[in-house]
């Protein structure tokens, strides 16, 4: 059954693809990974879909590139859920969402990849470098790197020629603007997880993508390869924009990872899930002595034309929340001792917490009480045999 997985090996790292326009980009992925040498047989790719899009298709698209996988539109998702004991949770992966990449991280969860990899499907791996292999030594990374902090307690992750682009991320709330940028060296030793940047269209809000002058979604500004210098780490206490188009992360992150329940709200909140979830990530890092590690590999991103306005449509509604999000974050979770401790003390915190002066202020107890939720899922993954990994992958 498409729902179903193959194995062709050990297969320990889950490759989640959320896709309805270009499941092809696989194809590319593939090609890097045989290209430098990286064991194809340690992928098993995720694609996450639509009852609408053509699943059979997807499906054949793996078997031909001989790659273990799976293919999950919205029915097989519920399908899943309910097999694996925890259909009371579906709720949590929110219909026709880029923030269906949580269902990526219940499936890794529950047939313990110890790799998780993010990959959006308008984005390709530079040819020079050796995508999958760059993000595990990220992953094993032992040693001195740039560390980097400001006095605004966020850092910019195109900050290294931003006296050049003028460039924000996706996320970087406008309060933080104008920060003062403090370069160290830092000894690194326990890195969760790999953030990979990205040329050609930067990822931008649609109010920066005006202020750019484009009218298509993308900017006018582009990014290329001669934009990033040495990797770096963000300093403990600072924050930073998390974008999962090219992201490498451990088994262990996932309770403080959920990708929060953008679009399918009363709200009409959307395009923050992977922001906010980087928040919880990084205040768990701080936390527990964590690191997140940016730079490469580079990822070009193809981003389609599409009205900035209709992006504007979606983010607008958070916005006055993204501002202030992170600082209820930043006070949450001091004294736990797993990433769950301190995802449970952030939503909590959320879904208590009074944020009436705010535009959309009950979003924010929406999403605490939803990250309650996904703790909850994974212990009730956790407490059961997860479904066999061994189907074939083929019609239904």
């Amino acid at each position: 059954m498409l729902g179903q997985p193959k194995t062709t090996g050990s297969g320990d790292v889950c490759v989640v693809v959320p896709t309805v326009r270009e499941p092809e980009c696989v194809r590319a992925y593939v090609a890097n990974a045989r290209r430098h040498g990286f064991d194809t047989d340690r992928l098993h790719v995720v694609l996450v879909t639509e009852d609408f899009c053509d699943t059979a298709e997807m499906a054949a698209m793996l078997e031909d590139l001989e790659v273990s996988g799976a293919v999950f539109d919205g029915t097989r998702r519920e399908q899943w859920l309910d097999r694996n004991g925890v259909g009371d949770f579906s709720h949590l992966i929110p219909a026709a969402s880029h923030a269906q990449t949580s269902f990526g991280l219940l499936y890794l969860w529950a047939h313990d990849f110890p790799y998780g990899v993010f990959i959006d499907d308008d984005t390709l791996p530079h040819d020079d470098q050796d995508f999958f292999g760059t993000h595990l030594r990220n992953l094993g990374f032992e040693g001195e790197i740039e560390q980097v902090a400001s006095d605004e307690q966020w850092v910019n992750v195109l900050y290294q020629n931003v006296d050049e682009h003028d460039l924000y991320p996706r996320g970087y709330p406008y309060s933080a603007m104008g920060e003062t940028v403090e370069r160290t060296t830092a000894t690194v030793d326990d890195v969760v997880a790999s953030q990979g940047l990205w040329t050609n269209v930067p990822d931008l809000d649609a109010v920066r993508i005006l202020m750019d002058g484009d009218l298509q979604g993308q900017a006018q500004t582009r990014t290329s390869a001669g934009d990033f210098g040495e990797d770096f780490v963000v300093a403990p206490g600072n924050y930073l924009t998390v974008c999962s188009m090219n992201l490498a992360f451990r088994r262990e992150v996932v309770p403080a990872f959920y990708q929060m329940p953008m679009d399918d709200n009363e709200w009409d909140v959307g395009r923050f899930d992977d922001i906010w979830s980087g928040l919880f990530l990084k205040r768990a890092c701080d936390v527990l002595g964590k690191q997140v590690y940016s730079g490469r590999p580079l990822c070009e991103h193809n981003k389609a034309p599409r009205s900035t306005f209709s992006d504007l449509t979606n983010e607008v509604h958070g916005l006055e929340l993204n501002e202030h999000i992170w600082e209820v974050v930043d006070e949450a979770g001091a004294d736990a001792d797993s990433y769950a401790g301190v995802a449970r003390d952030i939503a909590r915190q959320l879904a208590d917490g009074d944020f009436s002066d705010y535009e959309n202020g009950a979003f924010l107890n929406h999403c605490g009480e939803y990250t309650l939720d996904w703790l909850d899922c994974l212990e009730a993954l956790t407490d059961t045999q997860p479904t066999a990994v061994a189907q074939p992958v083929g019609d239904d």
